[in-house]
C-alpha cells in the first residue's frame, strides 16, 4: 500500500474513532498516535498524516458547512460516520492541499477508494456525488467540458 494511501487510511480510521467518541479535542492526537502505530509500523514519514489531521481540524466547521450545502438531502448527523469522515478528508484535500502534490482527481479518487474499502455499498458513489458537486463548483470548467467523465468529475474519458 502506497505511503499516502496508508496515510489517509489511518487519518479516516482516527478521525472515525475520534466522531465515534463525541469530538472530544483533546484526544484526537492520542488516538492518531496510537493509530500510527497500530496500523502504520512501516509507514516511515508521518507528516502527511499530521498535515491532514491538523488541516481538518483548522477547517472543520468550514468544512461540515460545505458538507451540509453539496448533500443538502443529508443532514450531517444522519450521514454515516465512515461517508462523513472520508467526506471531511476529501474536502480538506480538494480546497486546501497544493494542487501540485494533491491534483482534484487524485483527491476524489482516493476518497472513493476509501468509501469503498471503510464504507458501506453505496459509499463511492455518495462520496463521488458530494465531491463532485463541489469540485464543479469551484471549478466551473470542468461541469462544461466536453469528455468529461460523470463517473469521477474532472476526469476526461479516453
Amino acid at each position: 500500500m502506497a505511503s499516502r494511501h496508508l496515510s489517509r487510511s489511518i487519518v479516516m480510521q482516527s478521525l472515525y474513532e475520534w466522531d465515534f467518541n463525541g469530538k472530544k479535542p483533546d484526544f484526537l492526537d492520542k488516538i492518531v498516535e496510537r493509530n500510527i502505530k497500530e496500523y502504520g509500523p512501516g509507514l516511515e514519514d508521518t507528516s502527511f498524516v499530521w498535515q491532514l489531521i491538523n488541516g481538518i481540524k483548522a477547517h472543520l466547521s468550514l468544512i461540515d458547512k460545505i458538507i451540509e450545502k453539496a448533500a443538502p438531502e443529508w443532514p450531517l448527523e444522519q450521514i454515516t460516520i465512515v461517508d462523513r469522515n472520508v467526506l471531511r478528508i476529501g474536502l480538506y484535500e480538494l480546497l486546501y492541499a497544493k494542487k501540485e502534490e494533491v491534483p482534484p482527481k487524485v483527491a476524489i479518487n482516493e476518497s472513493i477508494e476509501l468509501a469503498k474499502t471503510f464504507g458501506g455499498e453505496s459509499s463511492g458513489k455518495f462520496i463521488n456525488g458530494v465531491l463532485g458537486t463541489v469540485y464543479k463548483e469551484i471549478n466551473p470548467e470542468a461541469a462544461s467540458t466536453p469528455g468529461v467523465d460523470e463517473e469521477t468529475p474532472g476526469v476526461k474519458k479516453q
